[in-house]
């Protein structure tokens, strides 16, 4: 069989992952987005900045820093060891905390294009019909975002099944555990295993492709071309 028992449980723990953190950021992304895209305040710009750190910074550093604050000495592992959490590092947990700030402006800045687009006038018209704001959103905002929604998703759900440094620094290499199919990868290559490496490898390279189709594909369709 070209593919272990170590390289399946590390593809379904990699969808796992995926999956909720696409939900979780889905859920508080989408919020996010909506401020971004109506709000005049002078803080538009700082936390734009901040949910858009991750485009620029490498992976390790942002690893890093979550690793010490994750850690036994860093005020969010002091604070999970009081409550008898323990640490959040080398677990399942810490990925997800870690991959949710990690693929954040990939779910964020679709969804906040998708919210400027809209404009002012559906609101208006909402509004003059006595519609309560979440009357407004999920009867008028939610239907004509819905393209920026699926695209958050797909992003959202490829980034976090494509990283590497993060979930290396925070989770480490615990096979069902944190052994994700990018370290699965790394694994085998370290070890020489060509053969096995190709066969992960080709899987990401065709899911990547995949998805890539998918998200132009439904961005075709959308604009109306032929």
């Amino acid at each position: 069989m070209p593919l272990s028992s170590a390289d399946l449980a590390a593809i379904w723990l990699t969808l796992k992952l995926a999956s909720l953190v696409t939900v979780i950021l889905l859920l508080i992304g989408t919020p996010i987005a909506l401020w971004l895209a109506r709000t005049r305040s002078w803080l538009r710009g700082p936390v734009g900045a901040v949910v858009a750190l991750p485009l620029v910074l490498p992976p390790t550093v942002i690893g890093f820093y979550l690793l010490v604050a994750f850690g036994p000495h860093g005020f969010i592992g002091q604070f999970t060891q009081s409550i008898g959490l323990g640490t959040l590092t080398f677990s399942f947990t810490g990925l997800v905390i870690g991959s949710v700030i990690y693929s954040m402006p990939f779910v964020v800045q679709p969804l906040q294009n998708a919210f400027g687009a809209i404009g002012t006038r559906p609101l208006e018209v909402a509004a003059t019909l006595r519609a309560n704001p979440w009357d407004t959103f999920f009867s008028v905002v939610l239907p004509l975002a819905r393209p920026g929604f699926i695209t958050a998703a797909i992003l959202g759900f490829a980034h976090t099944v494509g990283e590497f440094g993060v979930v290396l620094m925070i989770g480490g290499n615990i096979p069902e555990k944190t052994r994700v199919v990018s370290v699965q990868i790394y694994d085998h290559v370290e070890a020489m295993e060509y053969l096995q490496a190709h066969w992960l490898a080709g899987a990401m390279l065709v899911f990547s492709f995949l998805v890539l189709l998918a998200l132009y594909s439904s961005r075709k369709t959308k604009m109306g071309w032929s």
